[in-house]
């Protein structure tokens, strides 16, 4: 360090200070150690430092919340994906277009980003927030109206009730986890690669939230089955993404976790690339139980 106590330069001989010079599994571990610190700020301090896409108790609390949906509320939520993923199967009609650009109809991911959010009418201070939406001139009946079809006004002052609602649950101090649900969904959109190897990344024609969402849904076009079969099959994806989280900070997944199959896109490619991981989407390994 300096005298102002910034941080000047790092000194070790582990591994070179660019990550250019570095091999990839050097540069793998970095990330581990910088994604292990953030949970360990997370988990001992209780400060926001993990990323959503990378969170495991929130991607887990996505996940709960998910298994209290009627069907009907899951279809009405995830139908378009499960439709479009079994377009590729029989002569269901596609929610969306495949990218006219994209190498294949294989090539696509499709996307989608789940918000949670908390049904206040099941906190300790459900009264406190009904004076809160009265003051700030909202109706809270208008929760699951999308953000596009709200006025500037409008937004600015749904954002000044959560933001209070939000300091008022951390300065109580109130766990407000059994009151949490799904709050909204986008639209469905695409990630692919193109015939050059470029890929391209969309985005959501419509957003229920001007926030990062609390977990980010990405399927290849597998087989969904029947709308149960389906939920199983997402239940599964989400508990390995949540595997993905721990292996990816160098950590031993929980038991509930400790599962075999695809989680996020990007652990995966890194699974198969680098070989101080088993590749964990493979449903017959049988190295999972060693720690990384």
């Amino acid at each position: 360090m300096d005298e102002s106590g910034e941080i000047k330069y790092h000194e070790q001989d582990g591994y070179a200070d660019d990550p250019s010079q570095r091999s990839d599994e050097s540069n793998e571990h970095v990330e581990q150690a910088r994604r292990f610190a953030q949970y360990y700020v997370y988990a001992e301090r209780g400060y926001d430092t993990v990323p959503p896409d990378i969170h495991p108790e929130r991607i887990d609390a996505v996940r709960q919340a998910i298994q209290t949906l009627t069907d009907a509320e899951f279809d009405a939520l995830f139908g378009e994906l499960k439709q479009q993923l079994q377009s590729y199967h029989d002569d269901t009609e596609r929610a969306i277009l495949i990218p006219a650009d994209a190498a294949g109809p294989n090539s696509v991911l499709y996307r989608q980003h789940v918000y949670l959010g908390i049904d206040t009418t099941q906190t300790e201070f459900a009264d406190e927030v009904e004076t809160l939406a009265t003051v700030h001139g909202i109706n809270l009946k208008d929760a699951d109206t999308s953000v596009s079809e709200l006025s500037d006004s409008t937004r600015s002052a749904w954002q000044s009730f959560t933001e209070q609602v939000e300091s008022l649950a951390r300065n109580r101090d109130i766990d407000a986890s059994d009151a949490l649900e799904i709050g909204g969904v986008s639209s469905l959109y695409t990630a692919y690669v193109d015939s050059s190897g470029r890929e391209h990344i969309g985005e959501p024609a419509d957003d229920p939230f001007n926030r990062e969402p609390d977990t980010l849904i990405e399927l290849a076009p597998i087989e969904p089955g029947s709308l149960e079969q389906f939920r199983e099959y997402f239940d599964h994806y989400l508990q390995c993404q949540i595997r993905d989280c721990f292996v990816r900070m160098g950590l031993h997944p929980p038991e509930e976790f400790c599962v075999l199959g695809p989680g996020r896109i990007e652990a995966a490619e890194q699974y198969k690339r680098l070989e101080m991981y088993p590749d964990f989407t493979d449903p017959d390994n049988d190295r999972l139980l060693a720690t990384p």
